[in-house]
């Protein structure tokens, strides 16, 4: 059995921002499986099911980001599972929106909700899917993991949302490795467009211009210094 968990903070006031990535996860992977994330304990909403072969508890930590190992915590012991059942999905400011990393262990990196699941699981020996929300200098940290993907994030973010889910199915379907060694791939940069090759006729025309830029640019010198001179 596998517990996923995604992070984030319950109610309105947080629904769709950066920090809500997990949430945004767990709801898709609940879609693509036909699940429904309603059933009330733990300090969340869950729900047991099947993926891709694989008994899974999804659940939704409802205690706010800064807590959410407790509800990890309770929903471990209740259902007897060690820290290799366990997938946390969240949000990640050091991984650009579009793209999404999958990691079998690691520190909290500064995410406080990441801190929480650690200082209650007690290891930091766990798969966790990190859905990049990119980064912004003009923001502090606080503000700008509570503000909402702008317009042109949007379609990029739902491709990530969508390769996590995928990710995740994988894992169910095979192992952690297996998803780690398909979708960790870095982004392809945009090829620029190849320059056209030059005609004859530009050739010519180019090569007179510089010519008549160097003549120019003679002149001008020669100008400058006579007036000097007369100073």
């Amino acid at each position: 059995m596998k517990l996923i968990v995604g992070l984030g903070n319950p109610g309105v006031r947080y629904e769709n921002t950066r920090h809500n990535a997990g949430f945004m996860v767990l709801d898709e992977l609940a879609r693509r499986n036909k699940l429904e994330i309603s059933r009330e304990k733990f300090e969340g909403k869950f729900v047991k099911g099947v993926i891709q072969g694989e008994d899974v508890i999804l659940l939704k930590p409802e205690t706010f980001m800064n807590n959410s190992g407790f509800s990890v915590r309770q929903c471990m012991d209740f259902f007897k599972l060690a820290p290799k059942d366990l997938i946390i999905v969240y949000d990640d400011m050091d991984t650009p929106v579009g793209s999404i990393r999958l990691r079998p262990q690691g520190s909290a990196g500064g995410h406080n909700g990441m801190k929480s699941v650690i200082q209650c699981v007690l290891t930091d020996e766990f798969d966790r899917v990190r859905v990049g929300i990119g980064r912004n200098p003009n923001y502090k940290i606080v503000d700008y993991v509570l503000s909402r993907f702008k317009e042109e994030e949007k379609e990029d973010l739902q491709s990530s949302i969508e390769t996590a889910a995928r990710a995740i199915e994988t894992t169910c379907r095979s192992d952690f490795s297996t998803a780690m060694n398909r979708f960790n791939k870095k982004p392809k940069k945009k090829k620029e467009p190849a320059e056209k090759p030059k005609t004859n006729a530009e050739s010519k025309q180019e090569a007179s211009n510089q010519k008549q830029d160097s003549s120019d640019s003679k002149n001008g010198a020669s100008q400058k210094g006579g007036m000097n001179g007369g100073e």
